[in-house]
């Protein structure tokens, strides 16, 4: 299984690349994910704009320039990077999502699905989930087209949702006050 971590987006709400954030002892949160994550699986990659901006050995897939800050180019750029049929995608700015998560969504994984995407009491988070190719080409017409509702794609798809009471293991750190939050949990000082 090959998962791989979306770290390409604009962080406009944190007002700084919050991939680039220090984390749990790391000097950035990418470096934080891609380390305890490549303990869980096989190979793991991280999609990005740029790999410069990192200090740390990593396999990039870099998505073009001049392309929107969106979810849909990692997918279209990871599908034609990657040879693997099925992908698991992480956003870099969940950092308590666990082992248990990731295997409750491959459990409930089968080929006549599209995708397994967790889902809690908040809503369904596609950018936690496991993604089979099938869906590689609407992934490219959607990013021709500049759609990039992630939501409409998995509702007219063949998607499995894995419903997980733990909201908090799926806290985004879109904001510096949920980086705060997120810094106090994890009880390691890095600002």
């Amino acid at each position: 299984m090959h998962c791989v971590i979306f770290a390409g987006g604009k962080s406009s709400r944190m007002g700084e690349d919050k991939s680039l954030l220090p984390f749990g002892g790391f000097s950035t949160l990418a470096e934080f994910q891609y380390t305890r994550l490549s303990k869980l699986f096989k190979y793991v990659s991280i999609s990005t704009k740029n790999a410069d901006k990192f200090d740390f050995q990593a396999d990039f897939i870099l998505d073009p320039e001049g392309i929107d800050y969106a979810p849909t180019v990692g997918f279209v750029t990871a599908f034609k990077t990657l040879k693997n049929e099925r992908l698991m995608i992480l956003s870099v700015d969940t950092p308590f999502i666990d082992e248990t998560i990731f295997q409750a969504l491959l459990d409930a994984d089968n080929e006549n699905l599209d995708a397994v995407i967790a889902k809690t009491k908040g809503g369904s988070h596609p950018l936690c989930g496991l993604y089979h190719r099938s869906l590689a080409k609407e992934f490219e017409r959607m990013l021709d087209e500049n759609d990039h509702r992630l939501g409409k794609l998995l509702a007219s798809s063949s998607t499995a949702y894995v419903n997980f009471e733990e909201e908090e293991l799926f806290a985004n750190l879109n904001h510096p006050h949920e980086y705060q939050e997120a810094l106090s949990r994890f009880c390691v000082p890095n600002r």
